[in-house]
């Protein structure tokens, strides 16, 4: 793999002493399982932490020990259940518009106690909406949950969503969803990347949101752990910022 075009945006960084804030979140756990132990000797070794987005209402209890117990795993909310409820013809969407507002609050306050009983002061106060999507109009309903924060994809338009709630995106995902499931092919994701980080350093996009990189570990292939992990790599050696949720 060729990682020059990287290295040479991450020197131009360097020399105009630029910092990217950088951060990882993955989504879907909801046990303790292998792939979850290799994600955290992953983050362990690479010294980034990683944001593991949990499905209160798949939680299992074998998950508190490995989220209360390792600081480099900062567990937040991964919507209720995952289920869509779009109507007919439209894209996947847990809180979708057309659902009442009681039975949304209901969700979105069952999700934030089931989490917050369970891992207590660990849980970090962002929410992730399955699918990346949530209606505009509940956003009011996060805010008075508790929630500090929300993370979707692609970057923001706003950095509130709405009042009290930061919005703090997700950017690369290596995951071809729409085709083999396997790993996007590498020199798309690097472009991709390349092309982000530039129009950061120049101006062009906006730079205070921290750069955000998504994974599903329950879902990776080799392909994928191995371009992730070094993807991470680079980006720990890089002229970048850590940032965590606890700076919501």
């Amino acid at each position: 793999m060729n990682w020059d075009a990287l290295e040479a945006e991450f020197d131009a960084w360097r020399a105009a002493k630029l910092t990217v804030p950088f951060w990882w979140r993955d989504d879907d756990a909801v046990d303790d399982t292998p792939a979850l132990r290799r994600l955290l000797d992953v983050s362990e070794r690479i010294n980034i932490p990683a944001h593991i987005a949990v499905i209160p209402a798949k939680f299992s209890p074998s998950l508190t020990p490995i989220l209360s117990e390792n600081r480099s795993l900062i567990p937040i909310v991964h919507g209720y259940a995952h289920q869509s409820h779009a109507d007919v013809g439209e894209k996947n969407c847990e809180f979708s518009k057309g659902r009442l507002l009681s039975d949304v609050s209901a969700e979105l306050k069952a999700g934030f106690s089931t989490l917050s009983n369970a891992l207590g002061d660990g849980l970090a106060p962002l929410f992730v909406p399955p699918w990346n999507r949530f209606d505009a109009g509940f956003l009011h309903v996060l805010q008075g949950v508790g929630y500090k924060g929300i993370s979707t994809f692609t970057p923001r338009q706003n950095r509130w969503a709405t009042d009290g709630l930061e919005q703090v995106n997700t950017h690369v995902d290596p995951i071809d969803w729409r085709g083999s499931r396997s790993l996007v092919n590498q020199k798309i994701i690097l472009n991709h990347t390349v092309m982000s980080l530039r129009d950061r350093r120049l101006g062009v996009a906006d730079n205070s949101e921290p750069f955000g990189f998504l994974t599903h570990h329950l879902v990776h292939d080799e392909a994928i752990w191995a371009f992730s992990e070094q993807f991470l790599e680079r980006f720990a050696a890089g002229p970048v910022r850590l940032w965590t949720a606890w700076e919501l």
